[in-house]
């Protein structure tokens, strides 16, 4: 009977060291989970165009962007820095993928808004997903005196539309790319021989210096055949500061305007030409 009762408790006792074996090779083993890249871009804007980063629910990220003139004006006009265009704006996260946005600039006195949802992250893991993406919907009115104003007007020849897909990658910790397919619709166009729906097709590259420095490289590609033919493609270089609660974009480029249709669909400067213009865009995070 004493034999019995020791082999039982041997075996419980057996039973018991093996289960608390197991638990600990358990805990050894991670869980199986997914990991989200983060800081494609640094900011919202790769230059003059959205990136596919958003700003954080209950965020409102204060923006002003300067364009100065042509830097082939010289020093009477010292290189461009005696005048100046600018927008001045914000956007604002309602959720961490979901914002919106309201701007002014002094290009043809427009008033802009815009809706931004990034649908796609990309991850590696249990859900593997190789792009970031994003839909944008860009809404822009002018607010200019008619120049005409014995004629009949009307309000809608002021307004311009600009839908994006953006589809973004981090292929390394210091190199992103981004693709923007594009289209601009303007109500009003200057001739019949013009399209009101202008397709066009931004890239956007990243490159990383240090934690808190980048080159930006844009430039967005115009279909032939859509536009006036003084017009040209936008090119815009630029280089990245991040301060903490500030980021500095400062950048050359050759568009006047700091907002999609007047730079996607207006420019007329040719960096060939020396029709370059220097410009800075200023960020500030407020967390609400």
């Amino acid at each position: 009977m004493l034999n019995k009762i020791l082999v039982i408790i041997l075996l419980l006792t057996s039973s018991l060291a093996f289960s608390q074996v197991m638990d600990l090779l358990d805990d050894g083993i991670p869980e199986p989970n997914t990991e989200y890249t983060s800081a494609t871009f640094k900011t919202n804007r790769v230059v003059n165009g959205h990136s596919i980063e958003t700003v954080a629910k209950k965020e409102f990220d204060f923006k002003i962007s300067h364009r100065f003139g042509f830097l082939s004006t010289g020093v009477y006009e010292l290189f461009g820095l005696d005048g100046a265009t600018m927008r001045i704006g914000g956007d604002y996260g309602i959720t961490d993928n979901l914002n919106v946005g309201l701007g002014r600039s002094t290009v043809d006195k427009t008033y802009d808004g815009f809706v931004k949802y990034k649908f796609l992250k990309q991850s590696k893991g249990v859900k593997n997903m190789p792009v970031t993406a994003a839909w944008i919907s860009h809404i822009g009115i002018t607010s200019l005196k008619w120049p005409q104003p014995q004629r009949e007007n009307f309000s809608s020849s002021r307004l311009h539309y600009t839908h994006q897909l953006l589809v973004a990658r981090k292929f390394t910790e210091g190199l992103s790319i981004q693709i923007s397919p594009t289209v601009t619709h303007l109500n009003l166009v200057d001739s019949t021989k013009y399209k009101n729906d202008i397709i066009s097709i931004g890239v956007g590259v990243r490159q990383k210096l240090t934690h808190r420095t980048s080159v930006n490289l844009e430039y967005y590609y115009v279909l032939p055949d859509q536009m006036d033919a003084d017009k040209t493609n936008v090119l815009s270089i630029g280089f990245e500061v991040e301060t903490g609660g500030h980021v500095f974009q400062l950048f050359f480029t050759n568009s006047r305007g700091p907002f999609e249709k007047s730079f996607i669909t207006d420019t007329r400067a040719k960096w060939l030409d020396g029709d370059v213009r220097f410009g800075f865009n200023i960020a500030r995070v407020f967390n609400f």
